[in-house]
């Protein structure tokens, strides 16, 4: 069944990319700016919002995280299940081997060069992105945007929604709390408080995020 894949920016380009090297079809990009529809990004079609394309609920498969902003990514998804659009199959790119001892939820994408070791939890909605390191016995929650070169001690727990910043590093048996955002290049060498801004080596609080 082809795709179709939330946002037409950065990330989603990447998605169609992904989709590409695995040999999936994709029918177009979903884009909330009316201004955005009816144009063509990487060879394929802005299609609209859900509203547009409400004749093909039957016949595609919605990708949620064509998006990098975890508070976005959770506003789509929650809409695309509204709308009665089924998701899409988590995306794996074929260089990344999947252990039979992890676990891996639904509507994720996993880009080329991640390493997931073993005993790993992903749930759902989860953005591995290029070159990213999972250690043994790291949990990553529903709606987790880990950005490239991150690396990922193990017994890490990543709660929901936070976004862990371009090559960040976490220290072993640490808990990154939700909502929280990891600057780049931050070193997480102790727990991090749910909806904060840590930045830094090592990573220190810099400012609230409620």
């Amino acid at each position: 069944m082809p795709l179709i894949i939330w946002g037409c920016g950065g990330h989603g380009r990447e998605v169609l990319h992904l989709c590409e090297q695995i040999g999936i079809e994709v029918a177009g990009f979903l884009d909330e700016r009316p201004e955005v529809k009816g144009r063509i990004v990487n060879d394929v079609p802005v299609l609209g919002d859900l509203a547009d394309i409400s004749a093909l609920r039957d016949q595609v498969q919605i990708v949620c995280a064509g998006v990098g902003d975890p508070f976005l990514k959770k506003r789509l998804v929650e809409k695309t299940k509204t709308f009665g659009f089924q998701i899409a199959d988590t995306l794996v790119h074929p260089s990344v081997f999947i252990s039979k001892r992890n676990h891996i939820g639904i509507g994720n994408v996993i880009c080329e060069g991640a390493i997931i070791t073993t005993n790993v939890v992903i749930d759902d909605f989860v953005i591995i992105n290029r070159g990213v390191n999972i250690s043994h016995d790291d949990r990553i929650e529903n709606y987790v945007t880990v950005a490239p070169g991150v690396q990922i001690g193990g017994n890490v727990t990543i709660k929901e929604g936070a976004y862990i910043g371009i090559g960040s590093s976490i220290r072993e048996k640490t808990t990154i709390g939700s909502w929280s955002v990891i600057g780049g290049g931050a070193f997480v060498k102790e727990d991090v408080p749910e909806k904060t801004l840590y930045a830094g080596v090592p990573a220190t609080f810099k400012k609230s995020l409620s």
